[in-house]
């Protein structure tokens, strides 16, 4: 049995000495009279504790091998085959941090712990596409409810058969985009439409988009590149159902990102919305841009909404959903429909790490 693999130990003894280092810091009195000190310091406090905390598990471990391999050689009879017994759990348990370490190590993500932006809108498909949106948005928010994340709505545009032409809204919690990063693409549905009267099986599709939350320090937007518009807003049909020029309209004018805000029948709190949603979609396509992709991830997740651009296809007739990133097909769309959706999003983030673990 190895040691931890030598190229790490000068890493991990480095980030184990700044871990004690901005313990000191945190508790120094003299840290308390700046507050934007200590936030910074308390995020990289929460980035280190739990790799140091297995660096020095798996040192301790370490020495416990060491400790019961020279009593196997000091024993005879029954002490010596106790002393192999605790030979074999200390290697178990050293095997085992290793594995967390390197998992840990991996490159950190930039959007880990931020909240999420989802946009939903029926694509292929017509008023049945428009259905299935709301059929997601439903899913989403039940998931979101089920592991204790809160909703809001920003933004909803109604179908005329209580659908979903589309809807934007925001997921807060701390592993909120850990695990709905990998929703975004085209899905599609394969069921007989409330409208098929032959009883005939449709296929249509929705698009899902998911962006980090973007904070104003993340993304400097000049307002000199913003064009703003406003009007009154209009629900389904186009009729109008406000009397003021409360729906507002932002137009990105370096990029032409536009984002149509009507919700709240205050121009400034649509206003507000608006550039929520302006910056999340400004930070993607940066991250994008910074990983030689300018736009490619978020056109990926959206495509054309077609039938032949897939990432997940949801059979009503035999209560399957399949995932064809991963090649995984459940036997149970019924529970994924009301949010049960584990089992999909922890076999993404386990074949994600797959992916990086190979790649490193």
């Amino acid at each position: 049995m190895t040691a931890t693999p030598g190229p790490f130990d000068g890493r991990l003894n480095g980030l184990q000495q700044e871990y004690d280092e901005v313990v000191a810091e945190l508790n120094d009195p003299a840290t308390s009279a700046d507050p934007g000190r200590i936030r910074e310091l308390a995020r990289r406090h929460r980035e280190l504790e739990e790799l140091v905390s297995t660096w020095r598990s798996l040192q301790r471990a370490q020495a416990d091998l060491e400790a019961a391999r020279e009593m196997v050689d000091d024993s005879v009879g029954d002490e010596r085959d106790l002393a192999r017994a605790e030979v074999h759990q200390a290697e178990s348990a050293l095997a085992r941090f290793e594995e967390e370490l390197r998992l840990q190590l991996l490159p950190a993500d930039p959007n880990a712990g931020r909240n999420v932006i989802m946009e939903i809108r029926g694509a292929e498909g017509g008023e049945e596409a428009n259905l299935f949106a709301k059929d997601l948005f439903d899913m989403y928010t039940r998931y979101a409810a089920a592991r204790g994340w809160k909703t809001e709505v920003l933004a909803s545009s109604p179908s005329e058969r209580d659908g979903l032409n589309e809807v934007t809204f925001i997921v807060r919690g701390a592993d909120a985009w850990q695990r709905l990063e990998h929703e975004g693409g085209p899905h599609r549905v394969q069921r007989v439409p409330v409208t098929e009267s032959q009883g005939r099986i449709h296929t249509s599709s929705a698009a899902v988009a998911v962006l980090p939350e973007a904070e104003e320090v993340d993304v400097a937007i000049d307002p000199a590149d913003l064009r703003i518009d406003v009007y009154r807003s209009t629900g389904p049909g186009g009729q109008s159902v406000n009397t003021t020029d409360s729906a507002v309209r932002i137009t990105h004018l370096p990029t032409g990102i536009v984002v149509a805000m009507q919700d709240e029948k205050s121009q400034i709190q649509n206003r507000a919305k608006a550039m929520v949603v302006l910056r999340s979609r400004l930070l993607k396509a940066e991250q994008d841009r910074q990983a030689a992709a300018l736009s490619a991830a978020r056109r990926s997740q959206v495509g054309g909404g077609g039938r032949s651009e897939k990432i997940r296809t949801y059979n009503y007739k035999e209560n399957r959903v399949t995932d064809h990133r991963i090649k995984l097909t459940l036997h149970k769309l019924d529970r994924v429909l009301m949010g049960d959706l584990d089992e999909l999003t922890d076999a993404l983030i386990a074949d994600k790490r797959t992916r990086q673990l190979a790649d490193g």
